[in-house]
């Protein structure tokens, strides 16, 4: 049924999202669903704004823990070379340098389970440092104690990034060396910090229809929504267990990013991994479709994102500016 005049007023902000509504969603004729995305999006964001965030992965590799479509898990032979925690000031130049390329948000990525205690002091250097550039600061680290939450909002941390990568009911089908439960955990100590929360998943991991409705209502269900959802498709890599994972359809990214847009209207949803083999066209939906922000610069974590030059030819293509 067509729906305009209901869908032209402002989207509520909900947090007792059912899984059918969800699935509903999903199933909603195409033009309908971006019509209703779109409203929203215009609702609450300026619609012809992209904020920029540059990646850069500050430790690599020899992750204990066994996630089927990461390259830095020690489980799997992916040819990535172990690398310790980076100097202060070897982040501090590359930090410098996303500033200057014209991000506003700088995301450090560390693998392993958790911090490691020796390493927290130098991590807490490394965000009070970031901090000074005045860019806004996001780490990802693993598990995170109640206590390692706080000491990083003193040191100057704005986001803290923790993904459920997908639904809690297909979750054992992609890690298996820590429960879905204990991310939940994380964010809370996150929340408790009053630390920005930036929480997504990632799609194309073989899950159903239903479980990325499902990961997408506990998110939308969580007592407040993450600040940033990053929509990730996943990037297949030899010797990972996923790699020979199908391609899902481009509309589906879509559509997922529609969706979050919807359940979250106040959320900045990320066009995240994935995109370096996105089509400007698909980028363009997408964006349409509520994605108000990327991930800038030529590398994520250890894959290959899209160079910058071809980023800001693009929005420049499309009208859009980058939030300063």
């Amino acid at each position: 049924m067509f729906k305009t005049s209901a869908w032209l007023e402002p989207t509520p902000i909900r947090h007792d999202w059912l899984l059918e509504e969800v699935i509903e969603l999903f199933n909603t004729a195409w033009s309908d669903l971006l019509f209703r995305a779109q409203w929203t999006h215009r609702t609450y964001f300026n619609p012809n704004q992209v904020q920029l965030s540059t990646l850069l992965n500050i430790k690599t590799g020899a992750c204990a823990e066994d996630c089927a479509y990461c390259p830095q898990s020690g489980h799997f032979n992916t040819g990535i070379k172990p690398q310790p925690l980076m100097a202060v000031e070897t982040v501090v130049a590359a930090a410098r340098q996303a500033k200057t390329n014209g991000a506003t948000r700088f995301c450090m990525g560390a693998a392993g389970r958790n911090p490691q205690l020796q390493e927290f002091p130098q991590l807490l250097a490394i965000v009070k440092a970031v901090k000074a550039l005045n860019l806004e600061t996001c780490m990802t680290l693993g598990r995170l104690t109640a206590l390692q939450a706080q000491q990083l909002k003193a040191a100057g941390l704005d986001y803290y990034n923790h993904n459920l990568d997908t639904s809690a009911a297909y979750y054992e089908q992609i890690v298996t060396t820590h429960p879905y439960q204990e991310r939940l955990e994380t964010l809370t100590h996150v929340r408790a910090a009053d630390l920005k929360v930036c929480c997504g998943g990632i799609i194309g991991l073989g899950e159903s229809l239903a479980d990325r409705a499902a990961l997408l209502q506990t998110l939308a269900n969580l007592p407040h929504h993450p600040e940033s959802v990053p929509i990730n498709q996943l990037v297949p890599v030899a010797g990972t267990p996923l790699a020979q994972a199908p391609p899902i359809d481009p509309f589906d990214r879509v559509r997922c990013i529609a969706v979050a847009r919807i359940l979250m209207p106040t959320s900045v949803v990320r066009l995240s991994a994935g995109r370096a083999t996105m089509s400007d066209e698909l980028q363009a939906l997408c964006f349409f479709a509520g994605a108000n922000a990327i991930f800038y610069g030529e590398k994520l974590l250890t894959t290959d994102n899209l160079p910058i030059d071809q980023d800001r030819h693009l929005l420049s293509r499309l009208g859009m500016q980058a939030v300063e």
